[in-house]
């Protein structure tokens, strides 16, 4: 199930994915990631939109994070308006849906807060805070320390990411009736963005799936940056097989249409 903890925790934490700080999150209008746990049961989406107009005159992109368990209805969107500045990202406004029983919270910036830092390094340190109001909850405040603590390589099934940064997000959310601390990780790829997410009940998103990806070359079947004539002897070398490097058509076996299309993309 999706947890109400961790969609509070994004009115504050989510946006650490919209920064064009050192391209480790490129914040270009049609980017989108997809992580899922790593149990197969959620689905996150990211993907940045443009806005139909201007906020108080500065021109915003809309960030989405759409956060779903598959085979199931349960969907929920938070909305972030964001303007990318000189000096980092600065935030206009955040409207999550906390689900059925806690309806939607909405957080007005004015003027627009330095949500993210203009550079990141290891050992870069921010703050962010943030008011709003949740239904049978009342006012909550929430405020978060940021920091980067680590560059590691991290690996998914999207591929092997080197020099990730390590984004700790030490969270606290206070309400009249209660206050919580949480800490959850994000891990960013130099020129792609978010490719791990980690939450403060260990459930671990891996991306699946991103537009900024490079496309791969099922007939560069030798992985040597070209389709040619090893291609094909490797190929052939396997017909009648269900090699899946060889299978480049998918259809469970080697056979002349997998040589065929290895042919058709020569110099590729």
């Amino acid at each position: 199930m999706i947890r109400n903890t961790i969609l509070l925790i994004i009115l504050l934490c989510a946006v650490v994915s919209v920064t064009d700080a050192q391209n480790y999150y490129p914040a270009d209008v049609g980017n989108t990631w997809v992580l899922e746990s790593e149990d197969g049961a959620e689905r996150v989406t990211y993907a940045i939109e443009a806005a139909d107009e201007p906020v108080d005159g500065k021109e915003v992109r809309i960030f989405k994070l759409t956060t779903e368990v598959l085979g199931t209805s349960t969907i929920n969107t938070n909305t972030f308006l964001v303007q990318v500045a000189e000096k980092g990202m600065k935030l206009h406004r955040i409207v999550a849906e906390l689900g059925d029983i806690f309806g939607v919270a909405r957080v007005d910036f004015s003027p627009p807060v330095i949500f993210f830092p203009e550079t990141l390094q290891l050992g870069e340190v921010w703050e962010t805070r943030g008011e709003t109001e949740v239904n049978l909850i009342g006012a909550v405040t929430i405020s978060s320390v940021n920091e980067v603590v680590a560059v590691e390589n991290v690996v998914t099934s999207a591929g092997t990411f080197e020099n990730c940064l390590k984004i700790r997000m030490l969270t606290r959310t206070a309400a009249a009736i209660s206050t919580s601390r949480s800490t959850t990780y994000q891990w960013l790829a130099p020129d792609l963005g978010p490719v791990k997410f980690e939450t403060d009940q260990d459930i671990v998103f891996e991306l699946v799936s991103s537009n900024l990806l490079a496309p791969e070359m099922p007939y560069d079947v030798n992985d040597d940056g070209i389709v040619n004539i090893l291609d094909l002897v490797f190929v052939a070398s396997r017909f009648g097989e269900t090699e899946p490097k060889a299978d480049v058509n998918g259809d469970g076996t080697v056979n002349i249409l997998d040589l065929t299309l290895v042919a058709q993309n020569f110099g590729n």
